[in-house]
């Protein structure tokens, strides 16, 4: 059986998960930083394309305004001044630059010049001839200068007008006046009136330091302002940006921590079924060795394995029996849960490890453990796809310490065993110790046949006389079990009443032992024997009954019987499991006159107070006390307390296990008042019970010496 599962296969697989192997984490991916640096970057692009575009048409309308008023200027100039001085323009080429510098007319010009810039912001004129040359300039050094090349001065010979912006830093330094200063510079074109060429050009400087310091100003506000909005944008979506990358982390911690956990999961469990794998089972069963040693418990390991699953697989293809497995796996998690281990170590082998059993219990436990093991895969079949498959499973049991000191010893001695049970048949069971096999198997024919004997009626009682110490008379009798095996003969009730009490049954053979015990009782009357009350014992179970009171009144009311001929004991443990329920069935059934005793006193952990408080008629002292009379000082120490104390409250006091003439006497002499044992007689089966009462029944006590001896089967 391979633990591959087809992509096709029908059903999900309880908790069955696909392994992967490991890959390491990818890195982080850093959120806030990239958009960090993404959005300064961001604002960065916006401010500066902004601001250039800014300062561009700020400055094209600057020059825009200022070579409108350069061209009102120049206007007024050739209307107003320039037919004086158009001769001299005109005919300054034929001078020298000497000549021109020294020339009257620019004196002329300079004054009338200077008068028309009174109150402007002009700072500097130039006129040039129509072949570039300087004929004037507010700046004397430059008079004559040939500035044919300057690209201003042709657009306006061409009749263009052109401006531009100089800046402080772009100036020579021997323009001493107008250094540090911006100037825009308009070439105009002089003509008289629009319809004539050009006959000369006019350059005009006009100082905008201001307007410039006014746009730098503007500039850096609207920068500031820019930057604010962008700045407040820019936190606003930082908080953003980073609080989705802390949401974003979470989250990748989170799958980080949820990859690690599948990883860890995966590595600890069946893919197939989700069941613990043989790793994590030797984890956890080493914690569980390790608590029962220390409190010196017992661990118990079963290792399953279904029979004949390799035909099933043949059979009817991998994928129904994947299916099967994980539904073993399914009704194995459901019954044991996850107080035991269960889990799965390959192919068709499943393992539960039952931890920290008393040792007393041990072995009920297992047997239990085992049984409902097996009949949670074979009681119910399993139908995959529609086929039907009736499973059934052997089981190996190691216990720890007896079959190995640690998980792999045991692991190991649990499927040794295995192997012995799958080769004994299928649906079979094998410890791995061999006595322990036999003490199992025998539990298990008990409760198989147990059953069987309740429906068949099985069983027999055998009664033994109770004698009154002072008279010698009998005074009643105890109803004791026995089993009639078909095949093994007489079987004792300490074979099979623990079995019965673990297994739910007890409670239907005392039913059967309260019928049987009147039934015979009415008989003997009938016969000619006089009344007496015959005690038959009741265990925790039955007075858990609600329904106790009810069937003790209907068998004695069936039976013609007076409640004073049924005496029901029960012993200190058994009211203890539960004494206020226990302690009211006591009172109602001591109401309708039934005999009620303390069975086996001074074996329990009754106390006084307890005791005193019982609806108690009969106090009987356990053979334990009685056996080591009158030679035991403790036990002689307690009988004499007990007697002494059942008579100070009243109880009449039954010594159980008198086989000696010296203990009778003992007895005798503390003042008890009936006693029981082989000394009188042996339980006796119904007919020879009623020979003995007839032949013995008026004699004194001391007459049945000659019966006793031995010890006690009961």
């Amino acid at each position: 059986m391979t633990d591959h599962t087809p992509p096709s296969a029908g059903p999900v697989p309880h908790g069955a998960l696909t392994r992967r192997g490991a890959q390491p984490a990818p890195k982080k991916f850093r959120l806030v930083r990239y958009v960090a640096l993404t959005s300064l970057l961001g604002v960065l692009m916006v401010l500066v394309p902004l601001v250039y575009f800014y300062r561009h048409f700020a400055t094209e309308a600057l020059e825009q305004h200022e070579t409108h008023d350069n061209v009102v200027i120049t206007q007024i100039f050739a209307s107003t001044l320039w037919p004086r001085h158009a001769a001299y323009v005109q005919a300054a080429a034929r001078l020298s630059r000497q000549q021109l510098q020294q020339h009257p007319q620019v004196a002329q010009i300079r004054a009338d010049v200077l008068q028309q810039m009174k109150g402007l912001s002009v700072v500097k004129v130039k006129i040039y001839d129509l072949q570039g040359l300087t004929v004037f300039s507010t700046d004397e050094k430059q008079i004559g200068e040939d500035k044919s090349d300057d690209d201003g001065v042709r657009d306006a010979i061409a009749g263009k007008v052109s401006s531009e912006i100089a800046f402080e830093n772009t100036f020579d330094a021997f323009e001493k006046v107008i250094n540090d200063r911006n100037l825009v510079s308009s070439y105009i074109p002089i003509r008289v009136d629009d319809s004539q060429p050009p006959q000369g050009v006019f350059e005009v400087y006009s100082d905008v330091t201001d307007y410039v310091a006014e746009l730098e100003q503007t500039t850096w506000e609207i920068v500031g302002v820019v930057l604010g909005s962008l700045a407040f944008f820019y936190v606003f979506l930082y908080a953003i940006v980073r609080r989705a990358d802390q949401v974003l982390r979470r989250q990748a911690d989170s799958e980080a921590q949820a990859q690690e956990a599948l990883r860890a999961y995966q590595a600890l469990h069946d893919p197939l079924t989700g069941l613990p794998n043989r790793e994590s089972l030797m984890q956890q069963l080493a914690a569980r060795l390790q608590a029962s040693h220390g409190g010196n418990l017992k661990c118990a390991v079963l290792c399953l394995g279904l029979d004949g699953f390799k035909e099933i697989n043949d059979s009817v293809g991998h994928r129904v029996g994947d299916a099967a497995l994980v539904e073993v796996g399914r009704r194995l998690q459901a019954l044991f849960g996850d107080s035991q281990i269960t889990a799965r170590m390959g192919g068709d082998e499943f393992v539960i490890a039952i931890g920290e059993l008393d040792p007393g219990q041990a072995v009920e436990r297992m047997v239990l453990a085992l049984e409902r093991a097996q009949k949670a895969i074979a009681g119910q079949s399993i139908l995959v796809e529609d086929h039907e498959l009736t499973l059934s499973a052997s089981v190996g049991v190691a216990i720890y310490p007896e079959d190995g000191q640690d998980v792999a010893e045991l692991l190991k001695a649990a499927d040794t065993a295995l192997n012995h049970a799958k080769r004994a048949g299928r649906n079979s069971c094998q410890f791995h110790t061999a006595g322990m096999n036999d003490h199992v198997l025998e539990m298990l024919w008990v409760e198989r046949d147990l059953r069987r004997a309740l429906e068949e009626e099985q069983f027999v009682l055998y009664y033994q006389p109770k004698i009154d110490l002072v008279s010698g008379r009998i005074t009643g009798a105890e109803a004791l079990i026995r089993w009639l095996h078909p095949t093994r003969g007489l079987v004792m009730p300490g074979q099979f009443i623990q079995v019965a009490e673990e297994r739910g049954l007890v409670v239907a053979l005392g039913h059967w032992v309260l019928q049987e015990a009147c039934r015979q009782n009415k008989a003997w009357q009938e016969a000619g024997m006089a009344e007496l009350p015959i005690a038959i014992n009741l265990s925790a179970q039955h007075f858990k009954q609600s329904t106790l009171l009810r069937d003790v009144r209907q068998t004695l009311h069936h039976h013609a019987l007076g409640a004073d001929c049924l005496e029901l004991e029960l012993t200190e443990s058994s009211i203890m499991q539960d004494a206020a329920t226990t302690i009211a069935t006591m009172r109602q059934l001591k109401s309708v006159g039934v005999v009620l005793a303390l069975d086996d006193f001074g074996t329990g952990y009754s106390s006084l107070s307890q005791l005193k408080g019982l609806p108690l008629s009969n106090l009987k002292l356990d053979q334990s006390f009685v056996r080591g009379l009158p030679d035991d000082h403790d036990d002689l120490a307690i009988c004499t307390a007990v007697i002494a104390m059942g008579q100070a409250l009243g109880l009449k006091v039954i010594a159980e296990g008198v086989e000696t003439a010296e203990q009778l006497a003992t007895l005798r002499a503390l003042g008890c008042d009936v006693g029981q044992g082989y000394l009188f007689a042996r339980p006796l089966p119904a007919p020879q019970f009623l020979d003995f009462v007839q032949r013995h029944g008026g004699v004194e006590v001391t007459a049945f010496a000659d019966l006793g001896g031995g010890h006690s089967p009961d």
